[in-house]
């Protein structure tokens, strides 16, 4: 960049060679190129990154339907449900042992069928016969009839 020394001494010398009528007209007219300069320069960054996020814009689209081709043609994975830590169980994973109850089926007759309303209310009754209280594992349950 030229210094202001350096501006003082171009300006005279232009002043010298072109002369005080026509030095008004040079610097508006070099006032307008270089307006005009910045312009086009100015157009042509903005046209560049508009292409360049046209581009990026157009990988995405792609990125992200070869992404959901993928998830697609994979197979489901099921998660396997998380195991409680060792030695403790959660009261609702304990299932008491059913006695199984023998299904006697006559030759020729139909069969009733038990609707699932009955065979859950046996379930429950059978489950709050056999609950017993949970415990951590290698420990006894506590005695509570040692009251008596």
């Amino acid at each position: 960049m030229l210094s202001f020394p350096h501006l003082v001494v171009l300006f005279v010398v232009a002043l010298v060679i072109f002369g005080p009528q026509k030095l008004p007209e040079l610097a508006r007219m070099l006032g307008k190129a270089t307006a005009e300069f910045r312009k086009m320069t100015n157009d042509f960054r903005y046209a560049l990154e508009d292409e360049v996020r046209d581009l990026e814009r157009n990988t995405r689209i792609r990125e992200e339907e070869t992404a959901a081709a993928a998830r697609a043609a994979e197979p489901a994975q099921i998660q396997p449900a998380p195991t409680p830590p060792e030695g403790s169980m959660h009261r609702s994973t304990v299932v008491p042992e059913a006695s199984p109850e023998p299904v006697v089926e006559l030759v020729g007759e139909p069969v009733a069928e038990v609707p699932p309303q009955a065979e859950a209310a046996t379930a429950l009754a059978t489950q709050e016969q056999h609950e017993q209280p949970v415990t951590a594992q290698g420990e006894k349950p506590s005695d509570d009839h040692s009251a008596i």
